[in-house]
């Protein structure tokens, strides 16, 4: 009786600890960003600061302005006159020799992942890694192109190998095409079967298509 009351105290325990903590850190996660976004208000000289200028505080104005921002320098840089400007800065920082290599590293890996060319981290696919028999999620960031892909003998595509459970690092890995194994599964849902450790699998699309496709047939 004892040890059926403590399963059922544990079982109720955990399943608190399933539905609060993934919620408990999503919202921190946006605190610090909003508090760091809030923040940005501070170097407004004292004279210039909103609060001095209205009549009351406005919560969140930080994430205003940083979105205001951010959303003016992508008009200024898109203009000419910017387009230029950003031109001469980089043509600055390309004669640091350190800060060259991160800023280029950064600008490369931004463009990737938010730029509108290519499939960069938009597909998710499975290959043998670290050894064969042993299979890994990947995302593709491009294909291969200048001297890599001449020195090869096949289409190789460049992709990156997450870690788990955290995402954000892992492996570079040019790797021939015919290797990979494309996945029906989004971005998003390979990224939370990462950072599960496998525990949160994202259902069988081709299942639920079939079942579709036999409920049309019966209908």
């Amino acid at each position: 009786m004892l040890n059926k009351i403590r399963k059922n105290i544990k079982g109720i325990f955990l399943t608190g600890i399933i539905a609060i903590v993934p919620v408990g850190v999503t919202f921190y996660i946006l605190y610090l960003i909003v508090g760091m976004m809030n923040k940005l208000v501070r170097i407004i000289p004292a004279k210039f600061h909103p609060d001095q200028l209205l009549p009351y505080h406005i919560p969140g104005l930080g994430v205003i302005i940083t979105l205001i921002l951010i959303f003016t320098a992508g008009l200024i840089t898109k203009s000419y006159l910017g387009k230029k400007a950003v031109h001469m800065g980089e043509r600055l920082v390309g004669k640091i020799p350190l800060v060259r290599g991160i800023y280029n590293a950064l600008k490369q890996l931004l463009e990737a992942m938010f730029g509108d060319k290519g499939e960069s981290f938009k597909k998710a696919v499975l290959i043998e890694y670290p050894r064969r028999g042993l299979y890994s999620i990947a995302f593709i960031t491009d294909e291969s192109r200048g001297e890599i892909q001449s020195k090869t003998s096949k289409k190789c595509i460049n992709i990156f190998v997450p870690t788990t459970p955290n995402p954000t690092s892992g492996f570079y890995i040019i790797i021939p095409e015919e290797d990979i194994i494309y996945l029906d599964m989004t971005v998003e849902e390979a990224f939370t079967l990462i950072i599960s450790g496998g525990v949160l699998s994202p259902p069988d699309r081709k299942q639920y298509i079939k079942k579709g496709e036999k409920r049309a047939d019966n209908i």
